[in-house]
């Protein structure tokens, strides 16, 4: 448990922590919930990277925020882009933001034929925080993998996980590749414990006004059992998980509004499924995994 709920904002869960000398990557951190993470993890001393496709928008939004922010160039649907952007991480890293993501996109493929949502959301995460493993390790780091509860829509097909036979629904595949984010903590906590690493994954709460949405339209906050935010309340998770001391020793779980969420209930879209904490499927989504990067 901690103090912290639905309304508590990313720097109210880390006020009076110093994060001084600790670095710290948000991907997609010039907008919406991770521009609030990085304002509030910079704003606590950390040095923030904000991991970004559009560099110039970027350099904008570091300019506005100050404290000790970078940019660097990032497309997590481009493996040529975080094999560049790993090679360019130096040092021990001590938090990952996996925060980036698109949603209830229409059908697109990358070049190497993966669905975009899972290749995004995903796959291309999974490849990022693998090479930087090292780093991670170095850094006694904690992952935070940035999931929804659009998870409860959807398991992982692992028999086509790319759309390839059956026929395409944005919100399966959204929901698909949210799974994914929990399962891959899951995994990543279980491999990787000996390491000192942790991993963690949350619900940040639907969140008004963001351009996640933008591929669906308005949206308008009617269910009365859905955490409806602003960006600096939809960010507090993630930040409590990225650097509280109140979830240090935390790993392999999945949080919601502060707090780790409750098991799922059908008809309620809050808790987490059971399907997103197996650890039988995390380990298969692992090797699935590695099988469509080649390694």
């Amino acid at each position: 448990m901690t103090p912290f709920g639905a309304t508590s904002t990313a720097a109210e869960v880390i006020a009076g922590a110093d994060l001084t000398g600790r670095h710290m990557i948000v991907t997609g951190g010039a907008s919406g919930i991770g521009l609030e993470t990085a304002r509030a993890l910079t704003g606590a001393g950390a040095t923030v990277t904000l991991a970004v496709r559009d560099v110039g928008t970027g350099e904008k939004v570091a300019a506005d925020l100050g404290g000790d922010i970078r940019v660097a160039h990032l497309d997590l649907a481009d493996h040529a882009s975080i094999t560049t952007f790993v090679a360019g991480w130096d040092g021990p890293l001590h938090a990952l933001i996996n925060n980036a993501g698109i949603m209830a996109t229409p059908l697109l493929r990358t070049p190497e034929g993966w669905e975009l949502q899972f290749a995004t959301n995903h796959l291309g995460h999974f490849a990022l925080t693998l090479g930087l493993h090292d780093a991670l390790a170095a850094g006694n780091a904690r992952i935070v993998s940035v999931s929804s509860v659009g998870h409860i829509t959807a398991d992982i097909n692992f028999t086509d996980v790319n759309f390839s036979r059956r026929e395409y629904d944005p919100w399966v595949a959204y929901g698909q590749s949210k799974t994914a984010n929990i399962l891959f903590a899951v995994e990543a906590a279980r491999r990787w414990a000996g390491d000192g690493i942790t991993a963690n994954a949350l619900n940040p709460g639907r969140i008004v006004g963001t351009g996640l949405t933008r591929h669906i339209g308005d949206v308008v906050p009617a269910d009365p059992h859905v955490s409806w935010k602003n960006a600096a309340q939809g960010a507090a998770t993630s930040v409590l998980l990225a650097a509280s001391p109140l979830t240090a020793d935390v790993t392999g779980r999945y949080y919601e509004d502060c707090a780790e969420a409750v098991p799922h209930v059908p008809g309620v879209r809050r808790g987490v499924a059971a399907y997103a904490m197996d650890p039988d499927r995390a380990a298969r989504l692992w090797d699935l995994s590695l099988g469509l990067l080649g390694r």
